[in-house]
């Protein structure tokens, strides 16, 4: 009869302890991810600011890099903080609900991001293969067609996956092995059929992240044969896209060896596992404002001019 009623009592609270194994050195983590945090929230803001202050920033191409710049901002809120307390403070409390919460915030805002990467390769692909139409075809009436229905696929598989998340029930243990609420983490402590959850969370991975990344990767490969073909060189969109290649693969490699670890079996250690989650979630928050900010020319120009008028203690004349 004992173990009958336990298997009737699910947990609806938790407690998160990734990098436990570390003991005593487990506080000095907030050092780093605050300083991470810091930047961030910092260099996202500015150049939000820049773009929204700027009329010469008012362009698709930079509209499209300040929405990222906002995407930027809003996900490390979801987990960085209460990440930090658990470090610092050991607050390492949650409950079902939050959880629940948490991970649909960083699921859906994570699959926003490549998404909106997959937007920012079809201005590219306007500007550099369809400059006569450019304008037309970034037109909002226009651009909107691209736009529903990656986020109806997105809401839609992320929505099902968290809902299934929190239909499961949870008798074997409250501790779930993680920094936050990332989807298998919470899902492999359930103590009925898993099956169904591990198969929604795969579609989700392969039909957002893959499936974006293929998109994206055909976009750069036409524009690179249109400017190998018109003769003209084209080295700083080459450069850029290059460079947005090279850090969606990253990105894309880490996602997809997060979700895969819980699934097969591998000799990758615990503290390894969430480490990886927190490169593919947190590290393009502090990356992208450089990649798509700094280096350009455009950009660091008016950020430079900004620094250079407003000194907080002008010279007296």
């Amino acid at each position: 009869m004992k173990d009958l009623s336990a298997q009737n009592v699910s947990f609806t609270e938790f407690r998160l302890n990734g990098f436990y194994s570390l003991g005593e050195w487990r506080p000095f983590l907030f050092i780093p991810f605050f300083l991470m945090f810091l930047l961030a929230t910092t260099a996202n803001s500015i150049l939000i600011y820049l773009i929204k202050t700027q009329k010469s920033l008012h362009s698709p191409m930079y509209v499209l890099i300040g929405v990222m710049a906002v995407v930027d901002l809003i996900m490390p809120i979801f987990f960085v903080p209460n990440m930090l307390l658990n470090f610092l403070l050991n607050w390492s409390g949650i409950s079902l609900t939050g959880c629940l919460i948490q991970m649909c915030g960083i699921h859906f805002v994570g699959a926003f991001q490549i998404t909106l990467l997959f937007w920012m390769a079809l201005d590219r692909y306007f500007a550099i293969c369809k400059p006569l139409y450019y304008h037309k075809y970034m037109e909002i009436p226009n651009f909107v067609k691209f736009v529903f229905a990656p986020l109806i696929r997105n809401g839609f598989l992320i929505f099902t996956m968290v809902s299934l998340a929190g239909k499961l029930t949870f008798c074997a243990t409250n501790v779930i092995d993680h920094c936050f609420c990332e989807h298998m983490a919470l899902v492999q402590l359930a103590c009925g059929d898993i099956s169904i959850n591990n198969i929604v969370g795969l579609l989700s991975a392969f039909f957002i992240a893959v499936a974006d990344f293929i998109l994206i990767t055909v976009s750069y490969v036409v524009m690179f044969i249109s400017v190998l073909k018109s003769g003209k060189v084209h080295m700083k969109a080459l450069n850029t896209c290059i460079t947005h290649l090279i850090v969606l693969s990253v990105s894309l490699t880490t996602a997809l060896i997060s979700y895969l670890s819980y699934r097969i079996r591998n000799n990758i250690s615990s503290n390894n596992r969430i480490f990886i989650s927190i490169i593919y979630l947190f590290f393009p928050s502090c990356l992208h404002p450089l990649i798509y900010g700094w280096r350009i020319k455009e950009i660091r120009q008016t950020f430079l001019k900004f620094i250079k008028n407003s000194k907080v203690f002008p010279l007296k004349k």
